[in-house]
């Protein structure tokens, strides 16, 4: 394997990460959609917003890195993908703008437009947020309807872009896909079990406790039957190989046979679901701790899942309009010069995952109660 082809396995595993971290730390969504539903007086809400907003900026940030990340190092998926389905990619970034209104503005003196405007806020980037990002990632592996020509960057006549995208609903139509819907779905109900951990974990207190248990003990059976169902999809699809004259072509079952030809990925997979349904089970029986066994499970899940759709000369965005078009960590990635740039870069990550862990634990060492609700300290 050469240095270009090694730096470019290395960068899809890093977007990989940031992915599944991403999809942990939706966890604050999952919570923003339970507001109303374990929080029944306007003090449990607060307790409950509270809990969350020790964490909204760590899923923002992972966001925004997740994003930059992509550009940086596959930037034709970028400019294909974020420049041809904006609806959707617009969809959520206002579904993000309105969190980071509602935590700013949401108990400000003199809040114009009351605090149920803002839990609004709150729930439709609950709801929304976990739904789209699952959905518009459901098309790494069912694809998606848009062209690339690098020719068109001759083109003195017109525009020079080289993806164009060959419907006007640009990326909306990715909900008539039912396996996208299926996987966001699965995110939501994802997101809404590890809330339910978290506040188990983080919130000290014998009411709010009980209804996240029985809330658990309702999203958990319903996420595993829904990314089950998935998951079986996933294996018995046919995807896209490309060889390595660069040709792409369709592969059946090329999602079960990278899972048979990675076996390491496989492994992850595995120890990932293991401890996912674990954290479930301890939940249901009331363990504080379920959310550490959670949140490992779904990093080494989406992780592993990520791995399966880029690596092993897999196309990991299908063109449904050209299939030659179809993006490959091959034909999409920076140059060879910017990857061992960022490369070089990508060194700090683990000081920055250690701050990060530092800035957790700080945070979390006082568990959320009444009685700091009812005080005078900062609220969001």
């Amino acid at each position: 394997m050469d240095t270009l082809t090694l730096l470019q396995h290395y960068w899809w595993f890093i977007i990989s990460l940031l992915g599944a971290l991403l999809v942990f730390l939706m966890f604050v969504q999952g919570g923003q959609a339970l507001l109303y539903n374990i929080g029944r007086t306007e003090e449990e809400r607060n307790m409950l917003v509270n809990s969350l907003g020790r964490k909204w900026e760590f899923t923002f940030t992972t966001l925004v890195t997740f994003g930059g990340a992509f550009f940086a190092s596959f930037p034709l998926f970028y400019s294909t993908s974020f420049g041809g389905a904006f609806y959707v990619w617009m969809a959520i970034l206002f579904c993000f703008v309105l969190q980071a209104v509602a935590y700013e503005y949401r108990r400000k003196p003199a809040n114009v437009f009351g605090e149920r405007t803002f839990n609004a806020f709150l729930l439709i980037n609950g709801i929304l947020g976990p739904l789209l990002i699952g959905t518009a990632v459901g098309t790494f592996f069912t694809g998606a309807e848009f062209t690339v020509d690098r020719l068109n960057l001759a083109n003195q006549g017109g525009a020079a872009v080289i993806s164009q995208w060959a419907t006007p609903w640009h990326g909306l139509e990715a909900v008539a896909e039912w396996r996208n819907v299926l996987l966001g779905v699965a995110v939501v109900l994802l997101a809404m079990t590890l809330a339910c951990q978290y506040f188990m974990n983080n919130i000290d207190d014998e009411v709010i406790f009980r209804r996240a248990q029985n809330r658990l003990r309702t999203f958990g059976p319903l996420f595993v039957v829904c990314f089950v169902v998935w998951l079986l999809a996933l294996v018995l699809a046919d995807g896209m190989a490309v060889d390595a004259a660069g040709t792409i072509s369709v592969e059946p079952y090329k999602y079960l046979h990278n899972l048979l030809e990675m076996p390491y990925v496989t492994a992850v997979l595995l120890i990932g679901v293991v401890s996912a349904l674990w954290s479930i089970w301890l939940g249901w029986r009331g363990s504080r701790h379920a959310v550490w066994f959670g949140g490992a499970g779904t990093v080494l899940t989406v992780l592993s899942l990520l791995l399966l759709a880029g690596w092993n000369n897999t196309a990991y965005y299908p063109s449904l309009t050209d299939m030659q078009s179809s993006l490959t960590i091959y034909n999409s990635s920076s140059s060879l010069f910017t990857l061992k740039t960022m490369a070089w870069v990508s060194l700090f990550v683990p000081f920055v995952a250690a701050y990060i862990w530092y800035a957790w634990r700080a945070m979390n060492r006082r568990p959320i109660t009444r009685e700091e609700i009812r005080g005078d300290d900062h609220q969001y």
